[in-house]
């Protein structure tokens, strides 16, 4: 399988932005879909995730509320759409892929996305004026 996100660039405080992470060579698989973030120096932070099965999401709390993820299945893409973008929402984002049967969003998302195999290779979120 791969991995592509998209859509990241330079916003004002309180704007909102849109990802797109296009996956490939999951179709007909029960997978989990998740999008991660990670400053210069810090750890990688999971966001929010979905189950390709039940379409069950999860998020963080420091995103709940602002951020919404969904499935585009005709374009066999996961949207992330950000609102009242803060200037620490600056980090490159990914999105990442995981088939295993055992994989829960929840958990899978709280450490950041350990263990999986399929990452895209990020794009750029500056939130600043």
């Amino acid at each position: 399988g791969q991995v592509e996100e998209s859509g990241g660039g330079l916003v004002q405080p309180g704007g909102s932005l849109t990802l797109t992470c296009a996956a490939s060579g999951f179709t007909g698989v029960r997978r989990v879909i998740g999008w991660f973030r990670q400053v210069p120096g810090k750890e990688r932070e999971g966001l929010s995730c979905i189950d390709s099965s039940d379409d069950w999401t999860f998020y963080v709390d420091s995103v709940k509320g602002r951020f919404g993820i969904s499935r585009d299945n005709a374009k066999n893409t996961v949207l992330l759409q950000m609102n009242n973008l803060k200037p620490e929402d600056t980090a490159v984002y990914y999105c990442a892929v995981d088939a295993k049967p055992t994989r829960r969003c929840s958990s899978w998302t709280l450490r950041g996305g350990d263990d999986t195999d399929y990452w895209g290779k990020g794009t750029l979120v500056t939130v600043s004026s």
